[in-house]
């Protein structure tokens, strides 16, 4: 069924197309192939796709029409049954706009994919592009550009995209074409991986906003008590759609533990349910909110987000981020002599090399040890039996 041959580049190196041609009652209703630069690899691609075509059905699923990248995006997202979070959803929007968007799938080789990664590092943004993904854009000198771990991000949304579109639904995206452009872009400086966030609040800051919010709370007590929300991330290591998550019926305080439901994880999310030790300080925050609703932190976590942001800018606390508290709760469990597989047992993380970034830190002892805000959760939380801290 498939046939690989040799030809020979100006430059002198060699190629090997591998081409499939499929014939039903003399008539040919399939044919494609790819060039490599090895025979093996050739071959091992023919193989595979000679395995996949003898599937039943497979024939049907090429007949699929030749939609535009933009189709095959919202297809995604309707279809998608893991969550797609808020930033991801976003900018896989922001993509659809892009004149990427608008080719057929079958058109898009790895030269399109590398030209959308340089635009968004030159700063492209569409007319009407969220306020969130407006702040990626900085000012450097009198150009406007995005840091390569910000189009890292992006390429990785639409990465996401060309690994299913052809495998699941037909659709003529070439996944290799995306990781030719990947390389090239990671290579030429144009994207790279995230950067690790090192930053901690310090005690001033944390003073500066937990008093904040105790005013705003005197004035309007019907306001939700961000204080409570910051105090735990720190003192739980929990993320922040983690905390709205919480149930009362899933708190053990005679175990001191709680059971997180659909945990982040790379590879699964939904299901991912994960039981996690609970401080004492932690349990202490607990106790100190009302049994009201299902959830003990009944509240939107892109409202905590934003109350948490404006209240930085406010005080002028610069590139500080909610989540950062989560590294500062982690951090500390190092500092006061915790090792990695204890450490896990509140953070969550399923692989200990996660964890391996945090054992740099001496056992320094407990930053936290006589903070002014102690004695409130210690009292509200005195009725628990753990004592984990």
């Amino acid at each position: 069924m498939g046939t690989i041959s040799e030809r020979k580049r100006k430059n002198g190196t060699k190629a090997y197309t591998a081409q499939i041609r499929i014939k039903r009652d003399g008539v040919l209703v399939h044919s494609e192939a790819q060039t490599f630069d090895r025979r093996p690899v050739a071959n091992a691609w023919l193989k595979k796709r000679e395995t996949e075509l003898d599937q039943p059905g497979a024939l049907d699923k090429l007949k699929t029409p030749d939609v535009t990248l933009a189709a095959a995006i919202q297809k995604y997202i309707e279809e998608s049954v893991k969550e797609i979070g808020k930033t991801k959803a976003q900018c896989l929007r922001m993509i659809k706009k892009h004149a990427i968007a608008d080719k057929r799938c079958s058109e898009i080789t790895s030269v399109d994919i590398a030209a959308f990664a340089t635009d968004m590092k030159t700063g492209w943004l569409p007319e009407d592009a969220d306020p969130d993904l407006r702040a990626d854009v900085q000012q450097v000198g009198e150009a406007k550009e995005r840091l390569p771990q910000t189009v890292g991000n992006y390429m990785s949304h639409l990465g996401a995209v060309f690994a299913v579109a052809r495998p699941m639904w037909g659709y003529k995206l070439d996944k290799i074409a995306f990781d030719d452009a990947f390389t090239v872009t990671k290579r030429l400086g144009i994207t790279s991986r995230s950067k690790e966030r090192d930053r901690r609040p310090t005690l001033s800051e944390l003073d500066r906003l937990l008093t904040y919010f105790a005013e705003r709370n005197v004035r309007t007590p019907q306001s939700m008590p961000m204080g409570q929300a910051i105090l735990f991330a720190i003192f739980s290591a929990r993320r922040q759609e983690e905390i709205t998550r919480l149930l009362w019926t899933d708190y053990e305080p005679e175990h001191g533990r709680i059971l997180v439901r659909d945990m982040k994880h790379p590879g699964q999310k939904i299901g991912n349910d994960v039981w996690c030790t609970l401080t004492t300080e932690a349990i202490a925050v607990i106790q100190a909110m009302p049994r009201s609703k299902a959830e003990i932190f009944p509240y939107n976590s892109n409202t905590i987000s934003r109350n948490f942001t404006d209240a930085c800018k406010v005080l002028g606390i610069d590139d500080l981020h909610y989540h950062d508290l989560r590294h500062d709760g982690v951090s500390r469990l190092f500092e006061i002599g915790w090792d990695i597989p204890r450490a896990a047992t509140v953070s969550g993380h399923r692989s200990w090399s996660s964890l391996k970034r945090y054992t740099h830190i001496r056992q320094t002892g407990d930053k936290y040890a006589g903070w002014k805000w102690l004695p409130h959760m210690r009292d509200a939380g005195a009725e628990t039996p753990a004592n984990l801290g």
